[in-house]
Order: C-alpha cells, then sequence, then structure tokens
C-alpha cells in the first residue's frame, strides 16, 4: 500500500503536466507557423531537417514523458513485467532514434546564442547515452544500474516540462533579457533535474 501511495504521490502531477504539454504541443500539429515557439523561428522554417526535427521531436517526446512514466510505477513493473519491458523498448527506441538526435539538430539553432546552443546539445546527447545506457545494462541484467541509468534518463526527458515552468515562473523574480533569460532557462531546465535524480539514486527510491 506504501509503494502504491508513493507512486500516486509523483505520478499524478506528472501526467498532469504531461497532459499540459499536450495543450501546448496540439496547436504545431495545425502545421501553422504563426504561432507560439515558430514566431521565434522564422528564418529557419526554410530549412527543411530543422522543420523535420521540430516535429518529430514534439511529436515523439510526449509519448516518451508518458511511456517513462510508467516505468517507475511497482505494480505495472510486478504485475505486468511484459507491459513494463514493451513500454520500456518503446521509451528507448523512441530517445535513442528520434527524439535525442533530433532535439540534437534543434539545438544547434537554438534562441539565446552560444551557452543556449551547448546547453541544448549537451541534454540531447546526454539524454541519448544515459538511455542507451538504461537499454544496454538492463540486457547484461544489470538491474540496479539499469534503474539508475534510467532516473537520470527521465530526469531529461522532464526537462521538457521544467523549462516551461521556468519560462512562467522566472520572469517574476528576475528582469533580464530575452536572450539571457531564454539561457538561463536552457541550463536550469535539466542541471537540478540531474541533481535531483542522482540524490533519488543514492536514497534508492525506486529500487525493489
Amino acid at each position: 500500500m506504501k509503494s502504491i501511495l508513493k507512486a500516486i504521490l509523483w505520478s499524478v502531477p506528472l501526467l498532469f503536466f504531461t497532459w499540459l504539454m499536450l495543450r501546448i504541443t496540439y496547436p504545431y500539429f495545425s502545421f501553422r507557423y504563426d504561432i507560439g515557439f515558430l514566431l521565434t523561428k522564422q528564418h529557419m522554417l526554410y530549412n527543411t531537417i530543422w522543420r523535420w526535427s521540430f516535429y518529430i521531436h514534439i511529436s515523439t517526446s510526449l509519448f516518451v514523458l508518458i511511456t517513462g512514466i510508467f516505468q517507475f510505477v511497482p505494480f505495472v513493473l510486478k504485475e505486468w513485467p511484459q507491459v513494463h519491458r514493451l513500454l520500456g523498448k518503446i521509451y528507448v527506441l523512441l530517445i535513442v532514434c528520434m527524439s535525442a538526435p533530433s532535439g540534437l539538430i534543434m539545438g544547434f539553432y537554438a534562441n539565446g546564442g552560444l551557452w543556449a546552443k551547448i546547453s541544448f546539445c549537451l541534454i540531447s546527447v546526454l539524454w541519448f547515452l544515459f538511455t542507451l545506457q538504461a537499454y544496454l545494462k538492463i540486457k547484461q541484467r544489470n538491474i540496479s544500474a539499469h534503474t539508475n541509468f534510467m532516473i537520470r534518463s527521465y530526469a531529461l526527458t522532464l526537462s521538457a516540462i521544467t523549462l516551461r515552468i521556468y519560462v512562467v515562473i522566472l520572469p517574476h523574480f528576475f528582469i533580464l533579457h530575452s536572450r539571457e533569460m531564454y539561457t538561463l532557462v536552457s541550463w536550469l531546465s535539466w542541471i537540478p533535474n540531474l541533481l535531483l535524480a542522482e540524490f533519488l539514486i543514492r536514497k534508492k527510491v525506486f529500487e525493489a
């Protein structure tokens, strides 16, 4: 019962934020270029590689957010191991083959200047490596290492949510130019997530 309550405590908020991400993302599938984030990337819309990367990234990231949540629910892991493995394979496949590579391409053209580009490229590379390591470790039946790398991977997956939280919150506390704010958010979106991941790993929160 305690493990179920713990799973509900963290999974329900994540499902809520994932739903919000869906609401934010859905308008882009009208394929209009005069909405939201695309208004800041008008100079990139002619670039076919960037444009495809954008749509691949936003669509696959939603599935990654959802499938990742259920990788850490004890009930699914213990009672439905086949579902756990299937969702895990989908999670890994999407990140390694689509979400991370498309994120890397977008990172090269990120708003905010050089330091923002470095941040988004770095997170894409780490996201790819952590996820791949999680897959390789479970193939080696090293469950502890697999769990740890999955925690790190999902911490970076959640940067999609934390980035948007900081975009809303930080302007109320800091007066910065948009370029400086975007650079700050690009780093804050994932570094605290990884620090929290390492804390959870050390505390063995998700170990059986």
